[in-house]
């Protein structure tokens, strides 16, 4: 069974975590949905770029913003 998400594009490259640095910190906007328009914090895996669209499956989550130790 598939599941449908919800598009979003990324409108910003924060900045990327992980051990390896795998993860990128993004802000996307949701393009769909009850959420349209909203902007929120995303923790994507791969590698991504201003503009390119995103399926999400969960829009309520947001991720903690990284902070420098």
């Amino acid at each position: 069974m598939a599941e449908t998400g919800t598009p979003a594009e990324v409108v910003e490259v924060v900045k990327r975590t992980g051990v390896h640095g795998e993860i990128t910190q993004v802000l996307c906007k949701i393009l769909d949905g009850p959420e349209k328009g909203r902007v929120k914090r995303r923790n994507v895996r791969g590698f991504l770029r201003k503009g390119d669209l995103l399926v999400l499956l969960n829009t309520e989550r947001e991720a903690k913003e990284i902070k420098a130790r």
